[in-house]
């Protein structure tokens, strides 16, 4: 059994990393051309959110839709995001109050640190960063104060969510069992495949051309067996050098019945116990070989090793865990709020 307390930063990174593009994706209409009375548009708990606080988180995106979507249309999408805004407000509210009810805070120099890494992670400088706020109608204040909120609810989160996943490895092989292996049914035999296929320029009527084209296909065949032998992954050498249809999957070719494979096929892989890779075998047009992945009465096949992708499986089962239960934690935090909109 295993926890995840340690995945503190993931989230952070993801939302740091996003923030290029998404920071602004609120929007409101403009209030450039008239005089807008400030109001109350929503109560939360004890706080109240005014027209001109959506007003200035929606200005840029605000902008974005009035450049690109038709005249027509832009009242009916600045009225549906502008429901969108509120609640993303009303989230932030909630958050915030949560925080302090915890006693959970976040210092400048964390939101430096989180800055930093941002960077780093998107090979950016602070100044080319600064320009790309600018052109979506942001300011690094802004950028810092939704990052504060974003900081608080992971820690929040951490607190109350990500250190409760639990994913066992009993998890984790249910999910390896029903999602990377499948029944091959008794007496077929599951095949990954590589193929050479000699040039087809060669003349056919000029013996020496032909057998010379034969020669170095079945050289380049004999290189790359020689390569699966000493246990480099078949799939991996199936998509780099074999020149078949099945290449693109890994060679995978699926399970055959005995009765149902080429006479090539049969010559190759009768014999072969799981695991085992064939002779390399004359085709009509080339030189080919196979991997036995599975065969026999109630045999399965994989399409990975476990140890291969276990952590892969379980990273994948927390994040899945992650958001589920996160989607939770905020409706329960709305669920027992007072919010009150206009």
């Amino acid at each position: 059994m295993t926890s995840f307390s340690s995945r503190t930063t993931a989230p952070l990174l993801a939302f740091a990393a996003l923030l290029l593009t998404a920071a602004v994706s609120l929007i409101s209409p403009s209030t450039a051309d008239s005089e807008v009375i400030d109001r109350v548009i929503a109560e939360v708990n004890d706080d109240i959110i005014t027209t001109s606080e959506l007003d200035r988180e929606g200005q840029p995106i605000f902008q974005r839709v009035m450049r690109e979507s038709p005249v027509e249309e832009q009242a009916t999408i600045l009225d549906q995001v502008r429901r969108q805004v509120l609640d993303s407000l009303i989230d932030r509210k909630l958050i915030m109050q949560e925080a302090v009810k915890q006693g959970i805070e976040v210092s400048e120099a964390e939101i430096d640190a989180t800055v930093k890494e941002m960077l780093a992670a998107n090979n950016l400088t602070k100044e080319a960063f600064v320009q790309q706020l600018e052109k979506n109608g942001l300011d690094e204040a802004t950028y810092r104060r939704n990052l504060r909120v974003q900081l608080l609810q992971n820690k929040l989160l951490m607190r109350d969510v990500n250190s409760k996943i639990l994913i066992t490895d009993a998890m984790v092989r249910d999910f390896y069992q029903n999602n990377y292996t499948q029944a091959v049914d008794p007496d077929s035999y599951y095949l990954l495949q590589i193929g050479i296929s000699w040039d087809q320029s060669a003349d056919a009527n000029d013996p020496a051309a032909l057998e010379k084209a034969k020669q170095e296909a079945r050289r380049q065949a004999e290189r790359v067996r020689d390569l699966a032998i000493n246990g480099q992954d078949f799939r991996d050498l199936a998509r780099r050098f074999s020149d078949l249809p099945s290449a693109e999957e890994g060679g995978d070719l699926g399970s055959f019945a005995h009765n149902e494979m080429a006479d090539y096929m049969k010559k190759a892989v009768t014999g072969l116990q799981p695991g085992q890779i064939s002779d390399i075998v004359e085709t009509p047009f080339g030189y080919q070989f196979f991997q036995l992945l599975a065969g026999g009465e109630a045999a399965t096949v994989s399409q990975a090793p476990f140890d291969a992708v276990q952590e892969e499986i379980r990273e994948r089962l927390f994040r899945e865990a992650m958001q589920k239960q996160h989607r939770a934690w905020m409706q329960r935090l709305r669920d027992t709020a007072y919010i009150r909109k206009s």
